[in-house]
């Protein structure tokens, strides 16, 4: 699949199947992202890949709202050293990440941790030293679910020059 169709097919998906995800695709996903745009190329990124089910189904538990991480195969955390544009950075890395995974026809879903009630739990379950923070876990795998439905038309969200007037 070309870039610009993984681009335009790219879905979160929260239904996977437990078929596993090959370790050398999970080496490219994180290969990609660490290849993304970054704020006067700090890099400030890791990445944990977790694929024993015992850590992800507690990872599930922990993030709210992320309770399918314990249904994929792989989950991939994205670490972020405390930097100025850790956020910026790190997100694009995750794009990056879900694109790829895209390109290899799996699917994916974020979960948001940074700034989330357990944290420090999460952190503590990685080993995540203090200056580095959890930013995202992201759930890679297989979709077992239909297609999500699709996102609003280039026509709702594109203007030229300046947004129309509020009506």
């Amino acid at each position: 699949m070309d870039a610009i169709e993984a681009l335009k097919t790219r879905r979160s998906v929260r239904a996977y199947t437990m078929k596993p995800v090959a370790r050398e695709l999970l080496e490219d996903l994180v290969d990609c992202a660490r290849l993304a745009p970054t704020a006067m190329n700090v890099q400030p990124w890791e990445f944990v890949v977790v694929t024993d089910p015992a850590t992800r189904r507690d990872l599930g538990d922990l993030c709210e709202y992320g309770s399918f991480l314990a249904d994929a195969p792989a989950c991939v955390a994205i670490i972020g050293r405390e930097e100025r544009f850790i956020l910026q950075d790190t997100a694009c890395a995750a794009t990056c990440l879900m694109v790829a995974a895209r390109a290899h026809e799996l699917s994916t879903c974020w979960a948001h941790v940074q700034g989330k009630e357990r944290e420090r739990e999460i952190s503590e379950l990685l080993n995540v030293p203090t200056g580095k923070r959890v930013i995202c876990c992201i759930a890679v795998g297989y979709a077992a679910e239909p297609v999500p439905p699709p996102k609003r038309p280039l026509g709702e969200v594109m203007f030229w020059e300046k947004l129309p007037a509020a009506e």
